[in-house]
């Protein structure tokens, strides 16, 4: 299937703290029923724990069979442990439920989104995950913005007014009569037309997004010919010494100044690669969201 067919990953906002973005992410199951209001299954009940041992002890005082009373023991000791785990478990899905209906509005789902908005948010996901996936990011080498701090926080806020969007995308369909009454038409445009220019500034953000990680893949292919050439080029002095032991002296001359001046060529194409990439962060920068 194509990635960019497929809905977005859950959106988190950055800004909190991470142990309870580790919390959330966990469970995305317990996000989706704070979300829908659903409740916890409350027939919880620990006091069935006493049951059976309390059921076995009766046996033993009207028999006496002492073999019941220990596999009594016995199977008491795994119920309790078996309920200990359990009573473990249903104390951290409520705990976690707790916290997903406490931070309700620093998250967003791909159920938070109609279907155009899911795919618009998803092709601006993946357009940050190439950016911090690449080897240039990875060696700092397209360091004019924080990419691990700004482009998070550029997802969260393009997936904030997304989800606001998608909302009155919703409103605005049930409002708006399928057939109107002649002459009524007009009425109705600044408000479409409000929506329209809403998602066009957005799929305008994600292009950028696009663009700047495009210019990252193609310095990342630059990057990777560098790198290649750079070993090369810490060995020029011996190519140097074989062309000048091997060839004329005519052509040595002209072969060593090829190989200084391929080493340049490359350097540039380097530089330049990152140069354009740093350029696209920068047209990310000029008109921020926040």
């Amino acid at each position: 299937m194509d990635p960019r067919a497929l809905p977005p990953r859950l959106v988190i906002d950055p800004s909190l703290p991470p142990e309870i973005s580790v919390e959330l992410r966990s469970s995305p199951h317990l996000l989706r029923m704070a979300r829908s209001g659903t409740r916890m299954d409350t027939t919880y009940n620990p006091a069935l724990l006493f049951v059976l041992p309390g059921f076995l002890l009766l046996i033993y005082l009207l028999t006496d069979v002492a073999g019941v009373f220990v596999a009594g023991i016995g199977i008491s000791l795994i119920v309790l442990i078996r309920w200990m785990a359990l009573d473990s478990s249903h104390r951290t899905t409520k705990r976690r439920l707790r916290l997903a209906q406490t931070h309700a509005d620093r998250y967003i789902l791909a159920e938070d989104l109609d279907y155009p908005c899911q795919m618009l948010l998803r092709r601006a996901q993946n357009a940050v995950q190439a950016i911090l996936n690449s080897r240039v990011h990875r060696a700092g080498l397209i360091d004019t913005i924080d990419n691990q701090v700004t482009l998070p926080e550029e997802i969260w806020q393009i997936a904030q007014r997304l989800r606001k969007l998608s909302a009155m995308h919703a409103e605005h369909s049930k409002l708006i009569p399928r057939e109107l009454p002649p002459g009524m038409e007009d009425a109705f445009k600044p408000y479409t037309s409000a929506l329209d220019a809403a998602w066009s500034s957005l799929s305008q953000r994600v292009r950028h997004l696009e663009g700047y990680a495009k210019q990252v893949l193609k310095a990342d292919k630059v990057y990777h010919t560098h790198k290649r050439l750079e070993a090369l080029a810490a060995r020029t002095p011996e190519y140097q010494q074989l062309i000048a032991e091997t060839v004329r002296d005519e052509l040595a001359h002209r072969h060593i100044r090829e190989l200084a001046d391929q080493a340049a060529h490359a350097r540039k194409l380097f530089e330049e690669s990152i140069h354009q990439a740093r350029l696209a962060a920068g047209e990310l920068l000029r008109t921020p969201l926040t």
